[in-house]
C-alpha cells in the first residue's frame, strides 16, 4: 500500500488536536474519497479530562463538535494525571494512558516502566528528550492507544498526522510517509503526513472552503493551536493570558517562582508578558474569550460567512 491510496487500509487514524493543520488533513482525506466508515479521529488531552492547567478548556469540546458535524468517531486519550502529574513526578514511573474503545469502555496501557523525575515544565527544544511534553503527553499517548487494542492487529491501518515542512526545520526532516512506530509482527500500522509539503494558505483555503469554524484560539489571535500555556508561547500571547485568564496565568507564574523554574529558559513568563501588549483582536471578543475558557461548544460548526481569522499567517509560536 501506498500513502497514494489511503483509502485501501481498514481503517485510518486522524490524531485531531483541532488545529488547523489536523483539520485541513481530515478534509483531504475526504477529498481524496477515503469512505466516512473508515476514518476515526483520536485526541489527546494533555491535561486528561479533569484539569485544566495547560490546555485550552474547550479543545475537547471543540473536537468533538467536528466530529459530530461530519459524523466520524471520536475517540480521546490521555496519560493519567495529564501535564500536572508527569511534571510532579519524583520517583515514580510515568502513568498509564487511558483511552476510549468502540464498545464504550476505558482502556488502560502502560504505566510500569522504570521510575524517574522531572520537576520543571518541558523546555524549548526540537529534542523531544527535554521537550517532554510532546513525546509524553501526545506521541506515545497514541501509540499505547494503538497497541492496547487488539482490533489494530486485524487489517492495516494508516496513521495521518498533520506536521507541515513550513513549520520548521526539524520538521521539514520529517518522512512524508513511513511504518508507524507500532507497526510489528502482529500488527500493521503505516504513518502518513499528507500536508508536509503544503504551506499556511493551503491550509487556510481547504478549511475556507468547507466553511469550518477553526478553533476560537485562532480567532483570538493565535496563529497556531498548541497548549493555552504552550511552552513556546510569544510575549503578546503570555500578555493575552495575563489580560484574559489571569487565574491561568497565576498558576504557571507563581510555580516559576516558587520553584525558580521558568518554561521558557532566560524569561519568566511575567517577564515574557511584560514586552508585549495582549491581541487586540482577543480583547475586541470577550465573550468568544471567555467560551474558549469553559467546557461548552455553543457555536455552529459551519460559518456561512467564513473569513479568515485575526491569527492567520500571525507568528509562528509553536511546536518546531
Amino acid at each position: 500500500m501506498s500513502p497514494l491510496d489511503p483509502g485501501g487500509y481498514d481503517r485510518v487514524v486522524v490524531a485531531f488536536s483541532g488545529g488547523k493543520d489536523s483539520l485541513a488533513a481530515l478534509l483531504h482525506l475526504l477529498d481524496l474519497g477515503v469512505r466516512i466508515e473508515r476514518i476515526e479521529l483520536h485526541h489527546h488531552e494533555v491535561d486528561g479530562p479533569s484539569d485544566t492547567y495547560m490546555d485550552w478548556p474547550i479543545t475537547p469540546a471543540y473536537v468533538a463538535a467536528v466530529a459530530a458535524h461530519l459524523g466520524l468517531p471520536l475517540y480521546r486519550s490521555w496519560r493519567e494525571g495529564g501535564f500536572r502529574r508527569e511534571m510532579d513526578r519524583d520517583g515514580t514511573p510515568t502513568a498509564p494512558v487511558l483511552f476510549d474503545t468502540p464498545d464504550g469502555r476505558l482502556g488502560r496501557a502502560g504505566g510500569a516502566g522504570p521510575a524517574g523525575v522531572r520537576g520543571r515544565f518541558p523546555q524549548v527544544s526540537a529534542d523531544l528528550s527535554v521537550r517532554w511534553c510532546s513525546p509524553a503527553l501526545k506521541i506515545d499517548v497514541l501509540a499505547a492507544a494503538i497497541r492496547g487494542q487488539a482490533r489494530f492487529e486485524t487489517g492495516c491501518t494508516l496513521v495521518v498526522t498533520g506536521e507541515r515542512a513550513e513549520e520548521s526545520p526539524a520538521r521539514a526532516r520529517y518522512r512524508p510517509f513511513e511504518r508507524h512506530r507500532t507497526s510489528c509482527g502482529r500488527r500493521t500500522v503505516d504513518h502518513w503526513r499528507p500536508l508536509l509539503a503544503w504551506n499556511e494558505a493551503s491550509v487556510w483555503a481547504r478549511i475556507g472552503a468547507a466553511a469550518l469554524r477553526p478553533h476560537p484560539a485562532y480567532s483570538l489571535g493565535w496563529s497556531r493551536l498548541s497548549c493555552r500555556c504552550c511552552i513556546f508561547g510569544s510575549p503578546a500571547q503570555w500578555a493575552t493570558i495575563r489580560a484574559l485568564y489571569p487565574a491561568a496565568f497565576a498558576v504557571i507564574a507563581d510555580r516559576e517562582a516558587r520553584t525558580g523554574r521558568t518554561i521558557q529558559h532566560r524569561a519568566s513568563v511575567v517577564a515574557l508578558a511584560d514586552r508585549a501588549l495582549p491581541y487586540p483582536a482577543a480583547l475586541a471578543q470577550l465573550e468568544l474569550a471567555a467560551m474558549a475558557a469553559g467546557r461548552e461548544w455553543t457555536l455552529p460548526v459551519i460559518e456561512p460567512n467564513w473569513s479568515l481569522p485575526a491569527g492567520a499567517f500571525g507568528e509562528a509560536a509553536g511546536p518546531t
